[in-house]
């Protein structure tokens, strides 16, 4: 049953920032932020946490999983460490999504050409 809430749910975040594309002038780029600001939105609200034990997997890899992941990283690092903490648990939390996003897209850079 996890994999088919993972599906629901990854589909139904896929569908609706498709909706958006389709029915805005809005760009990728506008999409991914609003998505990720939404992830750490719900997150603050306590609700990212019940998707992620509803849907598993189908709520950590989509994009509104890195606003989650920046939302706690800043909580953890502020109630540890005050302010500078805030920033320093951003950085340590989000460095290895980060750093993969770089390396991953690095590398399908070599493998694919760009289309004109």
């Amino acid at each position: 049953m996890i994999f088919f809430n993972a599906f629901l749910l990854s589909g139904l975040i896929c569908l609706i920032g498709q909706i958006i594309l389709d029915n805005t002038k809005l760009t990728p780029g506008h999409v991914t932020s609003l998505f990720t600001v939404c992830g750490a939105i719900l997150s603050f609200l306590g609700i990212y946490k019940k998707l992620i034990e509803w849907g598993g997997a189908g709520a950590t890899v989509v994009i509104s999983n890195f606003g989650h992941l920046l939302y706690q990283a800043g909580v953890e690092g502020f109630s540890s460490f005050g302010v500078m903490g805030f920033f320093s648990g951003l950085l340590t939390k989000s460095s290895a999504a980060i750093v993969s996003a770089i390396v991953f897209s690095f590398l399908f850079s070599l493998v694919f050409k760009p289309k004109d």
